[in-house]
């Protein structure tokens, strides 16, 4: 819960003055010995911590999992696998689990606001555009799906440049030469943030290629994020989405 949360409660009668006073003593973190969860985090930045699925084992990723759903009523996962997930909804059996996004999460109803526009250059890129999408709808975004609308196609994104230019951030995912975030940012009044993923040919390096591009595009009002980091590009989007509709 947060403090605001917590305040509410406490006028409508749900929640005792002792309560809310043991609540708001607790340690800022909760102590796992192997993970310390940031139970504060939404309170200082306004978003919940995620956990990182890959490469942690099933116990510690249960508890951690199982820990934040029992605080925040939702829980958000990111680069899960298959098996991660069967081993999570046989203890939470309302998990949901995306194939394609590999994003694994038990997510309470809630109001989204703003928009974001979540473009790709090509079909392959579509995982890591649904990791920033799903991110950003989790974090109450609204979000539009522009897909296949690479450099070598322009007219397919021409053909969708209202819905794009009407959103508050646009996120550019794009492998090979990344030339989709550049394209973008000379035709978009608001941010770009850039995301080069590691698809293409042997030159393409797995994505250091379209890193590369993005990072020396010639575009104004671009920002770039780390290989294959559709988190973090959600992430921002959402921030930079919530600072629009404040502004609107």
């Amino acid at each position: 819960m947060e403090i605001r949360e917590v305040l509410e409660k406490v006028k409508e009668g749900e929640l005792s003055v002792n309560e809310a006073a043991s609540y708001l003593r607790r340690e800022p973190f909760e102590e796992m010995g192997y993970a310390k969860l940031d139970m504060h985090r939404r309170v200082r930045s306004g978003f919940s911590e995620v956990i990182f699925c890959s490469g942690k084992t099933d116990e510690h990723l249960l508890r951690i999992f199982g820990k934040l759903y029992e605080t925040d009523g939702e829980v958000f996962g990111t680069r899960a696998t298959a098996a991660q997930y069967e081993m999570i909804q046989k203890e939470y059996p309302m998990a949901m689990y995306d194939p394609v996004s590999h994003i694994l999460k038990i997510e309470k109803p809630k109001k989204r606001i703003g928009k974001i526009a979540v473009c790709t250059a090509g079909t392959a890129d579509i995982p890591v555009a649904e990791e920033a999408a799903q991110t950003a709808e989790y974090f109450g975004t609204n979000v539009e799906r522009i897909y296949d609308i690479g450099v070598s196609g322009l007219h397919r994104m021409l053909s969708k440049l209202e819905q794009i230019q009407s959103a508050n951030c646009v996120v550019a995912v794009a492998g090979m030469e990344g030339a989709l975030a550049s394209v973008l940012g000379g035709l978009v009044d608001k941010p770009v943030i850039a995301v080069p993923t590691s698809v293409g040919y042997g030159a393409s390096m797995h994505g250091l290629s379209a890193l590369l591009t993005m990072i020396n595009s010639c575009a104004n009002g671009i920002a770039v994020v780390n290989i294959d980091n559709g988190y973090g590009a959600g992430y921002m989007a959402t921030q930079i989405n919530r600072l629009g509709v404040h502004d609107e």
